[in-house]
């Protein structure tokens, strides 16, 4: 089959030759369709989040199954699917409660085992990770859930408890914040944008943000946000995992509000100083969000299949596999908004 593959960090991406994978006998093999072009696959390749290279990228896809192993029922060969992008065990106290996004033992194409920025893609144990596409949604959409959709999804629906009504501020519009927006708006809540960039920004108003701040331009972003909130957001969702955008995050809340943490953190920023003393006087909250498992996705589906969700909305651009390697490295721009979809 055709795939993307690099060998060394930051070295340009190659797309080449490799061998078919083989099928899991507890999983499946998925001609993939779509699959997303995400900043985590970007940070993977600068070395930032450390993999075993050789490595086939890439994590949100969506395809119909090709191979089926064989201690797999429920389901055959041109099933319409997608996954989470963290894949359960199956068996851990954590699968067997439905939170397999917090499983120990983990796989993650792109990461821990090949990706799908190829035109085929193995995934084991359908038991836990399979999850079946209404033909009401297409692959590209499928493709946008897959990490950044469905992680704000989780992260506004499961942590947030976001009501009609409640502001939400979204810190970061790329991929997760513009789908933070839209999944804020379908639920009636008022949203404040904040970004660096006008075109992020005009990105997020289309989407239905009800105020939009630009960083650059204002000296105190979290007293800017209390104002316009009257009192401070509901909800807040840092989407671009910086010390700087988290910690205004947990300031611009109002008592008792919600901080989730979406974006990665690195390095020397993994520790941001939080001002705690707030946090316990106003007992805010602060939490976590990786990802969404399959148990979960139901709920999410219905809402695409009634077009109350439209993630096709946030796809920017559609690419083929050749062009992959070059979008990828693009990333180290920050430019643009929106999310890229490679069609193998």
């Amino acid at each position: 089959m055709r795939a993307v593959v690099y060998s060394a960090v930051g070295v340009l991406p190659q797309v080449t030759e490799v061998a078919d994978p083989e099928c899991p006998a507890d999983g499946v093999l998925v001609a993939v369709a779509a699959t997303g072009l995400c900043r985590s696959d970007w940070h993977a390749w600068r070395g930032h989040d450390p993999v075993r290279l050789p490595i086939i990228p890439g994590h949100e896809f969506a395809g119909v199954i090709a191979a089926v192993g064989a201690d797999v029922t429920g389901w055959q060969v041109g099933d319409r699917v997608t996954t989470p992008f963290v894949l359960g065990c199956g068996r851990c106290e954590f699968c067997a409660a439905g939170q397999a996004q917090v499983c120990p033992h983990q796989e993650q194409p792109g990461f821990t085992l090949p990706g799908s920025f190829a035109q085929l893609v193995a995934v084991p144990r359908a038991a836990t990770n399979l999850i079946r596409l209404p033909d009401a949604v297409s692959f590209v959409a499928a493709a946008s859930l897959g990490c950044r959709f469905a992680t704000a999804f989780r992260a506004l629906v499961t942590h947030g408890a976001v009501q009609a009504g409640q502001w939400v501020a979204v810190h970061g519009c790329g991929g997760v914040g513009l789908s933070a927006v839209m999944i804020a708006k379908a639920f009636g809540a008022k949203v404040v944008a904040v970004d660096v960039t006008a075109d992020a920004l005009a990105a997020a108003q289309r989407l239905g943000a009800d105020e939009t701040v630009n960083s650059t331009e204002i000296d105190d972003v979290a007293t800017e946000i209390v104002r316009r909130t009257d009192g401070g957001a509901h909800i807040g969702v840092d989407a671009v995992g910086n010390p700087t955008s988290a910690v205004t995050s947990v300031a611009s809340l109002r008592r008792r509000g919600r901080h989730v943490q979406v974006g990665l953190l690195f390095g020397g920023d993994v520790s941001p100083a939080f001002p705690m003393d707030r946090v316990i006087a106003q007992e805010l909250a602060i939490l976590g969000s990786h990802g969404m498992p399959a148990a979960d996705y139901q709920a999410m589906l219905d809402l695409l299949a009634g077009q109350a969700l439209q993630p096709e909305r946030l796809v920017t651009r559609r690419i083929g596999l050749d062009d992959a390697p070059g979008a990828l490295a693009g990333m180290d721009s920050f430019a643009g908004s929106g999310m890229t979809i490679i069609e193998p």
